[in-house]
């Protein structure tokens, strides 16, 4: 089983226009991982995520960085494909590719994308795994068969994905899960919409949906399952296992690694959002290292 990785959300606000990139210095000075970043592109309070998440990653040395996740129908795959695969590169290998099929379709559309029924959204964030995957390889000309997006023809390059790049899908329905398992190297997901009880169906889903494919069994055990957990840490203990003690945090996010095979933990505080932060990064992270023998 992959290694845990512990993280935490930066909000790509401009109000204070340095604050992003000042939280994830302070993120990765705490000790955590990797941190992620919403992509809204119609949110007026939002930086562009892609400029922000390149900032980041050269003001940074360490921490892996997520788009989570990448909002589709506003971002051309073949275009998203390239730029990922050149940020992953010119960071050392520190970006991962989240991407969705979209969501908020009133804001998208009056942003100038196109509005998709649920099918034809996960039709096309299945074209867009293919387009990537072929702007990712090393041939000197691909193309792809799309309902939604192709590419005819195409000049890849950067390749990067043999050097460890993936595409990691923000979904949570049937069947955006077995496509999943087809297609794709790692999961988000978030306890506010998908809670701990779901994660087994989610778990056999996947797996179905690699099997159905054809896919090696032993590729599930590299997936990236990141959780997104909000919530507060404490000083009291609580009922809610994401409301309570840098100790009831750390045994839940160690069940959960353990039990449900979720290996990547990225802490969403709901309020005092730097203090909370700390803690998290202070004193729950190394309970749960300790736990899953990570230094």
């Amino acid at each position: 089983m992959l290694p845990v990785q512990l993280g935490a959300n930066v909000d790509p606000t401009w109000a204070d226009p340095l604050r992003p990139i000042l939280n994830a210095k302070r993120i990765e000075e705490a000790g955590l991982d990797i941190i992620t970043v919403q992509d809204h592109p119609y949110q007026p309070a939002f930086y562009d995520t892609w400029t922000l998440a390149n900032w980041i990653l050269a003001y940074t040395e360490k921490l892996v960085v997520l788009p989570a996740v990448a909002n589709l129908p506003l971002r051309p795959p073949a275009v998203l494909g390239k730029s990922a695969a050149s940020a992953y590169l010119l960071s050392g290998g520190r970006l991962q590719l989240g991407l969705g099929a979209g969501a908020f379709w009133d804001a998208i559309e009056a942003y100038g994308g196109e509005r998709r029924t649920p099918g034809e959204a996960l039709g096309a964030l299945s074209d867009a795994v293919d387009v990537i995957r072929a702007v990712w390889s090393r041939e000197r000309s691909v193309r792809t068969d799309g309902t939604h997006y192709a590419v005819k023809g195409a000049h890849p390059g950067p390749p990067a994905a043999d050097d460890g790049l993936g595409i990691w899908l923000g979904v949570t329905g049937p069947r955006a899960l077995k496509l999943l398992g087809a297609k794709a190297d790692g999961w988000v997901v978030s306890n506010m919409y998908f809670p701990p009880s779901e994660l087994a169906r989610g778990n056999a889903l996947i797996a179905e949906g690699a099997e159905k494919a054809g896919r090696d069994p032993a590729e599930l055990d590299g997936l990236r399952k990141l959780y997104n957990v909000a919530g507060l840490v404490s000083e009291t203990e609580s009922a809610d296992p994401f409301h309570g003690t840098a100790r009831q945090w750390a045994d839940t996010l160690v069940s959960l690694y353990r039990d449900s095979g979720m290996n990547a933990f990225v802490f969403w505080p709901e309020d005092d959002r730097d203090r909370q932060t700390d803690l998290f990064a202070k004193e729950v992270a190394p309970l749960v290292r300790e736990a899953l023998g990570r230094p």
